[in-house]
């Protein structure tokens, strides 16, 4: 398929659907390079010598699919949210990170209020770089945490030092970034009440206004997983899990914090502290994913491109659209989606998104402590925040 023609992919037989005016459109970047690859992530990055290719050819292919995305999405209407994530898109600098919202900005109009986060590794940071992605435009910056406590790093394969992160917030702070946010891992094999402690403690220190929290996920063919398998280190347990994500959430909640998805808290008083880039994940809103292996969404269809960075800029470059494949959504499959996020978010799932036997089943969910009803809404309580995928479950298949 030429770029130039019709928004169609031969290979995978990709139709890009009107878009949606009523629903927010954001953009995905994926930057795929890592200096280092930690033990637990089995995200699509790409460290030094592992054929990625070049910042440069990153960038350019980059560029062209823009290109195409401008092109296809009609109607046209601004970018109400950017989020560049990877991978670490501070490995691109201050000034490659301001270059490449340049481009979005040659291909699509941004809203007046648009939201532009990157993701950054606190040791690929410093003063001069947040001055420039925040006079560059950029709004949001999520700094990647995971521990206060050096023997956790280490298992997780983390190079930054303890302290490094809290003194990225306060440069962050310091450039007039207004929204900072703070990843969190918790059930590392190893970690210690007293060490989740230490890092809430850090995260409450900082004062930030966002922070994500997620329970440690061994997932297959990482090194974590090897090391699991064979018996160098225990596999996270449940109940500690359970434990620990009751713990972060009181440490925030104490702090002035409020959840607002299961796994993410923004301050309660100031409503654009929550990601709302994230939001339209979670309502059904249209994405554009750009670069290697981003997947995008438009109107029940989605899209995923090649993994390989060589191979997503070598059809690029050949004027092919570089999708991998792509699914058009059932009304059964939006049904489940729409469900399983509704349950996770705060604002809760609207009843009358549920059938009859559904709601049968909800009512039993209410009656066993999980959830509550609020205003012709079912939100998860505490407990059931803790089961929210078993809660999704039971609803849908009983």
């Amino acid at each position: 398929m030429s770029i130039a023609s019709t928004p169609v992919c031969d290979e995978s037989g990709l139709v890009v659907p009107v878009s949606r005016s009523s629903v927010p459109l954001g953009l995905y970047i994926h930057v795929p390079f890592c200096a280092t690859r930690c033990g637990y992530c089995d995200f699509n990055t790409y460290t030094a010598g592992e054929a990625a290719g070049s910042p440069e050819q990153w960038a350019t292919a980059v560029d062209t699919e823009l290109a195409f995305a401008a092109e296809s999405l009609t109607p046209t209407r601004p970018v109400s949210t950017v989020f560049v994530g990877g991978g670490t898109p501070s490995m691109l600098g201050g000034g490659g990170l301001a270059r490449l919202l340049d481009t979005v900005r040659r291909h699509f109009a941004l809203a007046d209020d648009a939201e532009i986060t990157t993701e950054s590794n606190p040791e690929s940071t410093g003063p001069a770089f947040f001055d420039t992605i925040r006079a560059a435009g950029y709004t949001r910056v999520s700094l990647g945490m995971q521990s206060a406590a050096a023997h956790v790093l280490a298992v997780l394969d983390r190079t930054h030092t303890p302290g490094r992160p809290a003194a990225a917030v306060a440069e962050a702070k310091a450039a007039g970034l207004r929204h900072v946010n703070l990843d969190l891992i918790y059930g590392t094999p190893g970690e210690r009440d007293v060490d989740l402690a230490a890092s809430l403690e850090a995260v409450v220190q900082a004062g930030v206004d966002h922070v994500s929290a997620y329970a440690l996920i061994v997932e297959d063919g990482t090194a974590l997983a090897r090391r699991v398998r064979r018996g160098e280190m225990p596999a996270p347990d449940d109940d500690v899990l359970a434990t620990r994500y009751e713990m972060v959430d009181e440490w925030l909640t104490r702090a002035g914090m409020s959840w607002y998805e299961v796994s993410n808290w923004a301050v309660a008083n100031d409503p654009t502290a929550q990601c709302r880039h994230n939001l339209g994940y979670w309502s059904d809103a249209d994405w554009w994913g750009i670069g290697p292996g981003a997947h995008s969404h438009v109107a029940g269809v989605r899209w995923w491109n090649r993994k390989l960075p060589a191979a997503y800029a070598r059809d690029l470059a050949a004027g092919v659209l570089p999708v991998a494949g792509h699914e058009v959504l059932t009304a059964e499959e939006r049904h489940t989606e729409r469900v399983m996020l509704g349950v996770r978010h705060r604002t809760g799932l609207p009843l009358d998104e549920l059938d009859a036997a559904e709601r049968r089943r909800a009512d039993e969910v209410v009656a066993d402590g999980l959830s509550e009803l609020c205003g012709g809404r079912m939100v998860l309580t505490n407990r059931g925040r803790l089961l929210a995928d078993g809660v999704t479950r039971r609803l849908l298949v009983g």
